[in-house]
């Protein structure tokens, strides 16, 4: 079964998420298909058709509903039903009808181009309607005046359960039928960045599906179902709880949060309450604690973690500030904090960590400025499978880290996956 997946802004985090949630580092390095299967990998290495498409053949059915609400770096999830050479119009047509099933009613249905140059899509268009016409349904091609269609006006028109978004994709030199299965739950995202009751920017304002992402990194959803989770995770900067409420929504069951504002502990508790309340979760075992990030192995034991995921202080959130004092500032929280991190982490565990980027202004590109803290015995891991690496839309560092920013930050954020 072959799978497309429409990558978020930052088309780098989301292959790195995509890589870790269908374990495609492991998987090239097996040499054989029986070693692929004894790893626990269920499909092959995808590849880039476009700086954000992802394609991706599994030999399991995904259940994309289920893996979109999980994963926050894809904004459309589908399968990928025939190919066909460019200028085979009549083939294109003749997959293209076998995903259009009407019941019932007016039938709508959208059209959405990835690749390079551009390619007509009005006379198929024209062409799905007088096949409906001639099948006896009536129906609405929905349209935008982008070639894409995005998840809102796939959402508002009901594309993915009672109409069809027809996906072309070029890659190389043929075009991909595809259809869309599942977009990403907008509002649902912007209820829970937005709408949480408890929300400071002195606390973190990380958008929940950054916090998805970061989840993703250290301890994969699976792709094929969604089984509760009980590894052990640990946020010691939590601020306003939103990295564990979105654990919880995930399906993980043991959460523990620190941090040194009491402020902070207030907050998460109170967004807690609040997500269990929406989201009718079944009860969850999480323990907050008032206690700073060096002293995490006073209250935990040695080994007990599975996987450390924070954005930990970043500096002043506004106003003009020392940036000198602040990154040594910062660098000394850091180091503190990792080399408590490595004493309760276990030892095949992961810490996913955002460390400030500041900004200076230039003429062109914004020059950042990185933070050097003391690893203490952990070492960062480039989450993108090799074959991948060399590709112009993967922007990394020269530290193998990913950075992610929203327009007119001046404190960017430096995605570091780091393992003892």
């Amino acid at each position: 079964m072959q799978y497309f997946f429409i990558l978020g802004t930052n088309p780098t985090l989301s292959i790195a998420e995509l890589s870790a949630v269908f374990n495609l580092r492991n998987a090239e390095n097996a040499k054989c298909p029986s070693l692929l299967r004894r790893s626990g990998y269920e499909g092959r290495v995808g590849h880039l058709a476009s700086n954000n498409v992802f394609l991706l053949e599994t030999n399991k059915k995904i259940n994309a509903q289920q893996l979109i609400k999980k994963i926050g770096g894809v904004i459309k999830i589908g399968k990928i039903v025939a190919k066909a050479n460019a200028q085979n119009k009549e083939k294109i047509l003749e997959e293209t009808k076998k995903l259009l099933k009407p019941e019932s009613g007016k039938f709508k249905f959208g059209i959405s181009y990835y690749g390079k140059g551009k390619l007509n899509i009005k006379p198929l268009a024209m062409e799905i309607k007088k096949y409906l016409s001639e099948k006896g349904f009536s129906s609405r091609w929905v349209t935008s005046k982008e070639p894409t269609l995005s998840s809102v006006v796939i959402e508002q028109n009901k594309l993915t359960s009672k109409g069809a978004e027809i996906v072309l994709i070029k890659d190389n030199n043929k075009i991909l039928i595809s259809q869309t299965l599942a977009v990403q739950p907008f509002k649902e995202l912007s209820f829970r960045d937005y709408g949480r009751p408890a929300r400071d920017d002195r606390s973190g304002m990380l958008p929940p599906k950054l916090a998805q992402i970061m989840i993703n990194l250290a301890l994969p959803s699976s792709p094929y179902q969604g089984e509760g989770r009980g590894e052990v995770i640990l946020d010691p900067f939590c601020g306003s709880g939103t990295i564990l409420t979105e654990a919880m929504l995930m399906g993980f069951k043991n959460l523990i949060g620190a941090d040194i504002s009491k402020k902070a502990i207030s907050n998460t508790n109170e967004n807690i309450n609040w997500i269990k309340k929406h989201h009718d979760l079944t009860p969850n075992t999480y323990n907050l604690h008032n206690k700073s990030a060096t002293e995490l192995s006073k209250f935990i034991k040695p080994k007990f973690i599975d996987a450390i995921i924070t954005e930990p202080y970043l500096g002043p959130p506004r106003g003009k500030f020392d940036i000198k004092k602040t990154v040594q500032e910062i660098e000394q929280l850091y180091s503190k904090s990792l080399v408590e991190f490595k004493k309760i982490l276990k030892p095949n565990g992961r810490v996913v960590m955002i460390w400030p980027a500041f900004a200076k202004a230039t003429a062109g590109k914004p020059a950042l400025q990185f933070i050097n803290p003391r690893v203490n015995g952990f070492e960062i891991i480039n989450p993108i499978p090799k074959n991948l690496q060399s590709n112009k839309a993967i922007q990394l560092t020269n530290r193998n880290t990913i950075v992610y920013s929203r327009p007119g930050q001046k404190v960017w954020r430096e995605i570091v996956i780091l393992r003892q």
